[in-house]
C-alpha cells in the first residue's frame, strides 16, 4: 500500500524555502505523474503580474519582460524517479544539522522550490529572468519536457546565461559529461540444455565483453579546466527463454558516461572499437556540455556564488543550452551522492544558502 500523501490544496509561495520544499515533495510526480504538481505550480504563479506564465503540457515557463540588457533561463526538473517508500518526507535531525529526508529533496525539489520563491518574490531583478519548470527528466531523452517546448517554442530559451538548479551541494557545477547507451547483441543456436554440445550459448559469448569491462579504466579527461571523469559500465543484461533450453541470443546493455569534449559519434566509435566482434546498436545518446566558464556572465555568477568552479559528471540539460550557444551551469542544494538513493536528504541549511546566494545575485547584492 502507497504512504499517504499530505493533501496539497494549494502552493503557498510565501513560506519559507524549506517549507515550500516539503510542499512540492509530498506531491508524488513521478516521471509521467507531474500533473498535480504542475497545475499547483501554474496556480501559484497565476497572479504574478510581473511576469508571463505559459504552459506546454507538464511545463510551466514564467518569465519577466523587463527590457533588461540581459537574459537568463533558470530552469529545473518537476519529475523524480519512483518512490520506495521516502513520501511522505520527514525531518531529522543529523548532528548539528536539520535535514529534510524523502524522495526528490535532492534531486531535485530543493531546487525547484528555490525558484519558485524567487520567481514569485523577484519583482524588479537585475536581469530579465525565464523561469522554467519541466516534466520528463528522469527518463529517456525524446520525451524530456524542455526538449519538447525547445522543438515548439525555440523562442523561449533565448537568452545569455543559464542556470540548471540540479543538486551540486551548493556549488558551481560547469558543463556536464555525455551519456550513451547501446546493447551488444551475441547470438548462437538453440537446443536442450540436456544436449547442450549441440547447442551455441549466446549468453556465455558475452562473457568476454563482461572481462572488458572489469578490467577497463576508465579516463579522467580535462576540459576547460576542469577534470570530467568518464565511466563504462554493465547495466542490464538479457537472455534465455527457459530453464532447460540453450540460449541463442543474448543481449548486453552498456552506459558510457563521456568527457564534454567528445562527440556522441566519437564516443560511439571508441565504444565500438573496444567490442569490434559484437553487433551494436545505439539506444539512447545525449551530448555533454563544455563548461563555458569563460562567458563574463558566468564568471560573474560563480564570483556572486562565493564557490570553487567544478565539473558535472552526470548528464544534465545544461546540454541542451550549450548546443544553443548559451553557457550553462548547475546550481542547486544537495549532495548529488544521495540523488535517486532511498535515503535521499537534504540539508536544511543549504537550501537558505542557495536562496540567498541566487537571490543577492538577482537583485545584485553580491556586486
Amino acid at each position: 500500500m502507497a504512504a499517504p500523501v499530505r493533501p496539497t490544496a494549494a502552493l503557498d509561495l510565501s513560506a519559507d524555502v524549506v517549507a515550500i520544499t516539503q510542499a512540492i515533495c509530498d506531491v508524488p510526480s513521478v516521471s509521467g505523474e507531474e500533473g498535480r504538481l504542475a497545475d499547483l505550480v501554474q496556480d501559484a504563479l497565476r497572479d504574478a503580474a510581473h511576469l508571463e506564465v505559459l504552459r506546454d503540457g507538464d511545463t510551466i515557463v514564467a518569465r519577466t519582460n523587463l527590457s533588461r540588457d540581459r537574459r537568463v533561463v533558470i530552469a529545473g526538473h518537476l519529475d523524480t524517479v519512483p518512490i520506495n517508500g521516502n513520501v511522505p518526507t520527514r525531518f531529522e535531525v543529523d548532528g548539528d544539522r536539520q535535514v529534510l529526508w524523502g524522495r526528490g529533496t535532492v534531486d531535485m525539489k530543493a531546487g525547484v522550490a528555490v525558484q519558485l520563491k524567487l520567481a514569485r518574490e523577484l519583482v524588479a531583478p537585475v536581469v530579465d529572468v525565464t523561469w522554467m519548470w519541466y516534466d520528463h527528466e528522469e527518463v529517456a531523452a525524446d520525451l524530456n519536457g524542455l526538449g519538447r517546448v525547445l522543438r515548439s517554442r525555440p523562442d523561449l530559451f533565448a537568452a545569455d546565461f543559464a542556470i540548471l538548479g540540479e543538486p551540486t551541494h551548493g556549488a558551481v557545477e560547469g558543463g556536464c559529461n555525455g551519456t550513451l547507451r547501446v546493447e551488444l547483441r551475441a547470438t548462437g543456436r538453440r537446443a536442450h540444455s540436456a544436449r547442450s554440445w549441440v547447442g551455441e550459448n549466446a549468453i556465455h559469448k558475452l562473457a568476454s565483453a563482461l572481462e572488458r569491462l572489469a578490467t577497463y579504466e576508465a579516463e579522467t579527461v580535462r576540459v576547460d579546466g576542469l577534470d570530467y571523469r568518464e565511466g563504462l559500465n554493465a547495466v542490464f543484461m538479457h537472455g534465455g527463454i527457459a530453464g532447460n533450453v540453450i540460449p541463442d541470443d543474448a543481449v548486453l546493455t552498456l552506459n558510457y558516461r563521456f568527457a564534454p569534449s567528445r562527440s556522441v559519434a566519437e564516443a560511439t566509435e571508441r565504444v565500438r572499437a573496444l567490442f569490434p566482434e559484437y553487433e551494436l546498436t545505439v539506444t539512447d545518446a545525449s551530448e555533454g556540455a563544455r563548461p563555458g566558464l569563460d562567458d563574463p556572465l558566468a564568471q560573474e555568477f560563480v564570483r556572486a556564488v562565493g564557490a570553487e568552479a567544478q565539473p558535472k559528471y552526470g548528464w544534465t540539460d545544461v546540454a541542451r543550452f550549450s548546443a544553443l550557444g548559451v553557457p550553462a551551469v548547475n546550481f542547486g542544494p544537495g549532495d548529488p551522492l544521495l540523488a535517486h538513493a532511498d535515503d535521499e536528504r537534504v540539508d536544511c541549511d543549504e537550501i537558505l544558502a542557495c536562496e540567498s546566494a541566487l537571490r543577492d545575485w538577482l537583485t545584485g547584492s553580491a556586486r
